[in-house]
């Protein structure tokens, strides 16, 4: 794609990325067929390709609109895309970049500039949205029904492990999920800890994904900072890796190295921290072979339907490792159509495009629950909830799933 670049970005590392990536687009289309809101909308501007033309007009020096931020706002970031597109064309960064320049150019009304401050300030204040959570769950039964649905029960966290290993890794906390499903992270204590790792608290806050996301890169950076300097001590003590459970997290952990690039005194620090990040699947499935025993794989057919997340399928390019596990379990896996569209959580999208993302979730449940499962997995706690909010169906984190099944420890 042919780009001629506007003073006000063309000499700037922004603009020297944004460029090379809109060389890459070969207009071929291919991102159109996997693009869930294109598949909702039929418009070109809300498939990749018209926000890429959308974007490309704004870096050569064309006044963006309310139209255009509008069109980028739809965009989920799934990066369903990237997967697709034979070019390798890095969509996922150029959306963000313009969505920044968008931003600063295009004012929001006062209402949804206080409802994307209110919603980015409430998930980050762990007490303050533990508190929120805890007050709705009181009164969850006066709520209308669409309302109610969208609050958890409170479920136990269950017992932490004691240290008794060499062997030491990070288990991050986050911002929302300590409050939503404490078990999960608890429950990828004890599987580390039946493998032989010592799992320690990462006692920090967001990853930062909630702000980059919404164009407050310089409060992601922050997130960033205090996040490194938490777990600094550790990776200097030889930590063997830095286990995120959420896979929304786990995509913006590994990409510390390139937001913070541009910071001297951070930028070698946040490169050892993204190659430290591991999704729980990537130590499960490589001690499978020694943990196998440990877990009990007869108790009989249990029908699941597996959700991967697009930020473990299209951001960190795993799939099929949770299905081979759950299966090795015992577990019973029902086909899910159209596996590769997202379910319309995407970070605050759920709140911020309500409508968009429950007509993606009603599609989602009706592929996953057309195999009439027992139970729905997932990997992400924010797909988690929001498929939660639409079905009687339980619906898990998967390494709940093992943590069950896992016998003892490893000694």
């Amino acid at each position: 794609m042919e780009t001629s670049l506007a003073p006000f970005i063309k000499d700037t590392p922004e603009g020297r990325e944004a460029e090379a990536i809109l060389r890459a687009c070969v207009h071929c289309g291919f991102c159109t067929a996997t693009c869930p809101t294109y598949q909702l909308l039929g418009d070109e501007l809300d498939g990749p390709r018209g926000r890429i033309y959308l974007i490309k007009e704004v870096l050569e020096g064309e006044p963006p609109s309310q139209t255009t931020q509008l069109h980028l706002d739809r965009c989920l970031t799934c990066r369903s895309c990237e997967t697709t597109c034979p070019s390798g064309v890095k969509y996922g960064r150029l959306v963000d970049i313009g969505r920044k320049i968008v931003d600063e150019r295009v004012s929001r009304s006062p209402f949804d500039k206080a409802r994307r401050d209110v919603v980015r300030r409430g998930l980050l204040a762990r007490p303050l949205f533990g508190a929120a959570v805890g007050a709705a769950r009181l009164v969850k039964g006066l709520l209308p029904q669409d309302l109610a649905q969208r609050i958890p029960d409170a479920k136990p966290a269950g017992a932490w492990p004691t240290p008794r290993h060499a062997r030491r890794a990070i288990v991050t906390q986050g911002c929302v999920q300590p409050t939503l499903a404490p078990n999960i992270d608890a429950a990828t204590a004890r599987v580390l800890d039946r493998i032989g790792i010592t799992p320690i608290r990462g006692e920090a806050g967001c990853c930062g994904a909630l702000s980059y996301h919404l164009s407050e890169h310089e409060a992601a950076r922050e997130a960033i900072r205090r996040n490194i300097d938490a777990w600094w001590p550790h990776v200097q003590q030889g930590i063997e890796a830095i286990v995120v459970s959420a896979t929304g997290c786990g995509v913006m952990v590994r990409d510390y190295g390139y937001v913070m690039a541009s910071d001297p005194a951070y930028a070698s620090k946040a490169k050892k921290i993204a190659a430290l990040a591991r999704d729980p699947i990537e130590i499960v499935a490589a001690e499978w072979k020694r943990i196998a025993p440990l877990c009990a794989m007869d108790l009989g057919a249990v029908k699941v339907a597996f959700h991967n997340p697009c930020t473990m399928q299209h951001g960190m390019q795993i799939r099929g490792w949770v299905e081979d596990i759950l299966q090795a379990l015992g577990y019973t896996l029902t086909p899910v159509a159209d596996a590769h569209l997202c379910c319309g959580s995407a970070g605050t999208y759920a709140v911020l495009q309500s409508q968009l993302a429950n007509e993606l979730r009603a599609n989602k449940l009706k592929a996953l629950e057309g195999g009439h499962p027992k139970l729905i997995a997932t990997a992400n706690i924010g797909c988690l909830t929001h498929l939660a909010a639409g079905t009687r169906r339980p619906v898990r984190h998967w390494i709940e799933l093992l943590d069950e099944r896992m016998l003892g420890g490893a000694r």
